[in-house]
């Protein structure tokens, strides 16, 4: 009983304490977010008076910079042996800033607000629906937060319920970078805009499974063509992350973000053809029963008439 009060004296106590170190990188992480907020009003702002000093590039730098940090200080509370749910909740809170109202206020000034959204059936105008894909993504963020978690500790470690966060703040200011690099303008500026900010908001709310890739073992020994096969992808990746970092960053991001979509119909088939397979077998197999049946009935009847033939 005193072993037992102790231990729910000491789970309650570490639920409760601040650690200095992960709680000062999740810090540094939600100070990305706000400044990634702030520099995005400068850019929209400045670009209306003449002055470029601040640029919706550097908004969304900041964004990545935020999701180093969220990848830190998580895995430096489980080193450390510093993890609580003080840390926990206060993460959350730093991810709806940075991952949440940072992607969607930096995709609304930079496309959404301006962008000339009209019906293609009728000419109706679409204007208001700018404001409310950016808040639906602000939205779907904080429901994603909270549902993560609810299930800590519940699910799949191999798999992510829903698009994380991170991901689809990548996707969204990852657009921004891969615009500004491009120069984009116009109709597919707007509509990427407004599809990616949509599109992103969504998959974080779906039951669709993204790969966490937490089942990868780097310790265990591969052959050496796979070896030779990651390093020739990383310096490919590399070069163009070094060339092109804009365009480079959103394709592979964007390429992640349709894994889910696909792994989800590709697991579909595979149901239905297991299904399938299954039925055939065993309406197979009482075709085979049922053929047996009757030939038993066929020999029970004809050795009945052989006995009324004998008599």
């Amino acid at each position: 009983m005193i072993n037992q009060k102790d231990n729910s004296k000491t789970s309650q106590k570490k639920s409760n304490a601040i650690y200095v170190l992960p709680n000062l990188i999740t810090t540094a992480a939600m100070l990305c977010g706000f400044l990634a907020i702030l520099t995005a009003l400068d850019a929209y702002y400045g670009s209306h008076s003449g002055d470029t000093t601040q640029t919706f590039t550097q908004a969304a730098i900041l964004v990545f910079v935020a999701m180093i940090f969220d990848g830190l200080d998580g895995r430096v509370a489980r080193m450390t042996n510093s993890s609580s749910a003080f840390g926990e909740q206060y993460d959350s809170l730093s991810d709806l800033i940075s991952f949440g109202i940072a992607p969607a206020l930096i995709i609304y000034l930079w496309a959404l607000k301006e962008g000339h959204f009209v019906n293609l059936i009728g000419g109706i105008s679409l204007g208001g629906i700018s404001w409310f894909v950016a808040y639906l993504y602000l939205a779907c963020a904080a429901l994603r937060l909270a549902r993560f978690n609810v299930q800590i500790g519940s699910v799949d470690k191999r798999f992510f319920v829903g698009m994380p966060s991170p991901t689809a703040a990548a996707i969204v200011v990852g657009f921004v970078w891969f615009g500004e690099s491009l120069q984009l303008s116009g109709p597919l500026k707007d509509y990427g805009a407004l599809f990616l900010t949509l599109y992103s908001g969504l998959m974080m709310v779906t039951n669709i499974k993204f790969f966490s890739f937490k089942d990868i073992h780097f310790q265990n020994p591969v052959p050496f063509f796979v070896w030779v096969l990651v390093v020739i992808t990383l310096s490919i990746l590399l070069v163009c992350i070094v060339r092109f970092p804009g365009e480079a960053i959103f394709l592979v991001l964007f390429g992640y973000g349709l894994s889910g979509p696909i792994y989800a119909i590709l697991r579909h088939r595979k149901r239905d053809q297991l299904k399938s397979e299954k039925s055939q077998r065993q309406a197979h197999k009482e075709g085979i029963n049922g053929t047996d049946a009757e030939e038993s009935t066929d020999n029970v009847e004809t050795d009945t008439v052989e006995t009324d033939n004998k008599n």
